[in-house]
């Protein structure tokens, strides 16, 4: 365990208090990625317009937890005994989406839901998708629309 004095030798030449957004458009709406791509951790704001709704997908390795922050959203979440289930999310609470486990956001109205996450990694596979769109894997989240052409 570092001490107080071993942070006097900590290499500060990383240090920044430069401010960071990158928008990620979405046929659903957008994210806002306020973390670096290159960081131990990930978040984001998603904006789902209303009516709309993410891919049905599972994650291979991600963990990610939701904050919902504005307008009305459920989750379509699978339950410990592999159904699946509709929760209205809740302002001022979290939920938290395992590997593994289905998931699938629908705005009823207008919404941001902020996700914090482990780093993109891993594949997210999408079982159903309304814009068409393939399964996520790290090579193609280097294409600026992750493989969505609108």
């Amino acid at each position: 365990m570092k001490t107080k004095k071993d942070l006097k030798t900590v290499d500060r030449s990383e240090f920044t208090n430069t401010p960071y957004v990158k928008r990620v458009e979405k046929p659903w709406g957008y994210e806002l990625h306020f973390v670096k791509e290159d960081m131990p951790y990930m978040g984001k704001i998603m904006h789902i317009n209303a009516g709309k709704r993410l891919s049905l997908q599972i994650h291979d390795q991600k963990l990610e937890t939701y904050f919902l922050a504005s307008g009305e959203c459920n989750l379509l979440v699978e339950d410990k005994d592999g159904g699946m289930i509709t929760v209205s999310l809740e302002k001022g609470k979290g939920y938290t989406v395992l590997p593994g486990q289905k998931h699938r956001h629908q705005a009823v109205t207008g919404c941001d839901v902020v996700e914090v996450s482990t780093p993109e990694i891993g594949n997210t596979y999408r079982l159903e998708d309304d814009y068409s769109r393939p399964t996520e894997t790290p090579g193609l989240r280097e294409d600026p629309n992750r493989g969505w052409n609108g």
